[in-house]
């Protein structure tokens, strides 16, 4: 099983997207599409100029089956009240044979720099190694330039 909720100390916590998180999760990738596309976008064509509603709908609904069939996960990271979308941890499966997996995750462009950035950078690499079976997962770090 993988985790449902994980609290960071800063009232924020991650869980599982939902294609029911369109309408909060596209105001933060449109907020920050510029600096995600320098990270994600060679890799992955994302997020797109113009992104509409029914694309990113569409992408959450392709996560959401993901995660229900373990194939690889995406985390919302959210406020106590689930009203505003601030980011996202990828943990998904490597192409690398050494690799057993690639764990990302960025926040909202305002959030760069923050408390909340920090416990997040602070979180994801406890939480994989503690909370996952993984030997030799691979941490990239949006800072650490593209995804490739």
């Amino acid at each position: 099983m993988h985790p449902l909720r994980v609290e960071l100390p800063t009232g924020h916590h991650l869980r599982p997207i939902r294609a029911a998180d369109v309408d909060i999760d596209l105001p933060a990738v449109l907020g920050s599409r510029e600096r995600l596309w320098s990270i994600y976008g060679a890799a992955w064509g994302w997020p797109p100029v113009g992104m509409t509603r029914q694309q990113d709908l569409d992408d959450l609904a392709h996560h959401e089956a993901e995660i229900a069939a373990h194939e690889s996960f995406n985390y919302a990271l959210l406020d106590e009240g689930e009203t505003e979308l601030l980011g996202c941890v990828y943990v998904d499966p490597s192409r690398a044979p050494d690799v057993d997996a690639e764990v990302s995750w960025w926040v909202v462009d305002r959030l760069v720099g923050t408390e909340v950035e920090r416990a997040l950078d602070e979180l994801v690499p406890r939480w994989i190694a503690g909370g996952w079976p993984f030997a030799a997962p691979r941490l990239l770090r949006d800072d650490l330039g593209p995804l490739t």
